[in-house]
């Protein structure tokens, strides 16, 4: 077997051995902290709302047009389950076709092992310099910090991504990584940033798209290596696939001499029939499009043809560990559309650079505390409304309130000490179970509205109340409980 990783496959697959994710997987501040001083940024909030429903608006459209799409979320649903019960199986035989048509498969338990296995295919080539197409699991691992510590100069040449990367910002969404900022901002930071862009350049969107192309082209011409993600890999053909909507992807994936892809483990198919269905919901749900206008595939090396050395790193991080939860497990179904995102109340108001990590919105408030450990993230379980819109729109019919509620429980359960909710539902418990308590209960709560004087919520409580009211309204008690109202509407 291939790789830097001892031992085989199935060892490294172990559940009991697999180590938690690192990287760019851990915020430097609870979601709550970063979501308030998010919110207080005006700008971002229009940008935001603007951009999410366009794209629901286009998704909604060409969703309507498919009669058998419950059909299609089904089977997509069905094969992501079934790939999952024999991952072992599939990525060994990944490994053997890849292997066969040329290529080289190498096996990473974690983000330090993926960035030194692919800084050191970088400097054993003799470059400086790499082209990237867009890879969540490359920002996972910090790959780009990694290679550039190591003197190696990285160029994004995803459009979205090349904003980030000039304005030295971070990704803020899944699919629009510069989805928080407006044209006027890309051409602020196209123009302090680019050397030979044009002083008159505008913020019409065609202009600055062609800033970024002539910007592009010259590295796409002399770049040796380039590195990719993968949104698909066929076990039965070693085939690897990515989808995009501008061509820089096929510039990166054809020109250079060598390719580097970085591939969560879980991106595996088993056969290429599997393929046809995810290829018409993961381009609907993402940039509302009937099909994806590049989608490249290759499998190895063709000599003459392509790159002539081909690296695949199988990535972990942490994923082995979610695939040991029978409940969570559902959330490594993922096909990175980011639809749950753009439907989302609190990633709409917050942004993603609240949820601290590559993986923002509902897929990754259970994705990420999941690869890391819920206490290393647990704030994020509970960045929700549980409203179950991510759900309805999911194109693979991901459950991810249930496995929000599953992972709050999971942090209440870890506490050493009793918290403060898990106290008041213990009370709550007890008082609910006697009928005379309730009712006492009941008669103490309308004291409430005194302090409302006649407004429809109570003012801001003190502690330990004041962790509800901080976030949230609480609705000033009625007048009468239902009960009351029921024996004076229809007697005893």
């Amino acid at each position: 077997m291939t790789g830097t990783v001892p031992g085989p496959a199935p060892t490294f697959l172990g559940l009991p051995t697999a180590p938690r994710g690192v990287g760019h997987l851990r915020g430097d501040e609870p979601f709550p902290d970063a979501a308030r001083t998010a919110l207080r940024d005006g700008q971002l909030r229009a940008n935001l709302g603007h951009a999410t429903s366009t794209i629901r608006a286009k998704r909604a459209t060409v969703v309507g047009e498919v009669p058998d799409w419950e059909q299609l979320r089904a089977a997509g649903k069905a094969l992501k389950a079934a790939t999952m019960a024999r991952l072992d199986e599939h990525l060994l035989e990944l490994e053997t076709r890849v292997t066969e048509r040329g290529g080289t498969v190498h096996w990473a338990r974690d983000a330090r092992e993926a960035n030194e296995i692919v800084t050191r295919l970088v400097q054993a080539t003799g470059t400086h310099e790499v082209v990237k197409v867009k890879s969540m699991a490359t920002q996972e691992i910090g790959l780009n910090e990694a290679l550039e510590a190591a003197g190696v100069d990285v160029f994004e040449t995803d459009l979205a991504e090349l904003i980030v990367q000039l304005g030295q910002d971070k990704p803020s969404h899944i699919l629009v990584p510069a989805i928080h900022k407006n044209r006027a901002e890309i051409r602020e930071i196209f123009l302090r940033t680019m050397p030979s862009v044009d002083a008159d350049l505008t913020d019409e969107p065609r202009r600055l798209a062609m800033a970024a192309r002539a910007h592009l082209r010259e590295r796409f011409l002399r770049a040796r290596v380039a590195i990719s993600g993968a949104n698909f890999a066929v076990a039965e053909t070693g085939t690897l696939a990515v989808v995009e909507s501008e061509g820089n992807g096929r510039m990166c994936l054809t020109l250079p001499q060598t390719l580097v892809t970085v591939m969560g483990i879980e991106k595996v198919v088993p056969t290429w029939r599997d393929l046809e269905v995810f290829l018409q919901l993961l381009p609907r749900s993402s940039t509302g499009e009937r099909m994806n206008p590049y989608t490249t595939t290759w499998a190895g090396v063709t000599p003459g043809d392509g790159p002539q050395e081909f690296h695949l790193v199988l990535l972990d991080n942490g994923r082995t560990a979610v695939l040991a939860d029978e409940v969570g497990r559902e959330a490594l179904h993922c096909i990175r559309c980011s639809a749950c995102l753009n439907v989302c109340p609190v990633y709409e108001r917050a942004g993603g650079h609240a949820y601290g990590s590559v993986y923002p919105g509902p897929i990754g408030a259970v994705l990420s505390p999941q690869l890391t450990g819920v206490e290393d993230n647990a704030s994020l379980p509970y960045a929700s409304s549980l409203c179950g819109a991510c759900y309805d729109v999911c194109p693979v019919a991901i459950d991810i309130p249930s496995i929000l509620v599953h992972l709050r429980a999971e942090h209440v359960e870890a506490q050493q000490r009793p918290t403060p909710e898990g106290v008041a539902f213990r009370a709550l418990a007890k008082v609910m179970a006697d009928p005379r308590r309730w009712r006492l209960a009941q008669r103490a709560a309308r004291a409430g509205r005194l302090l409302a004087r006649g407004r429809p919520t109570l003012p801001a409580m003190p502690p330990p109340l004041s962790g509800w009211t901080r976030s949230r309204d609480l609705p000033t008690p009625p007048a009468e409980t239902f009960t009351q109202a029921w024996v004076r509407e229809h007697g005893s």
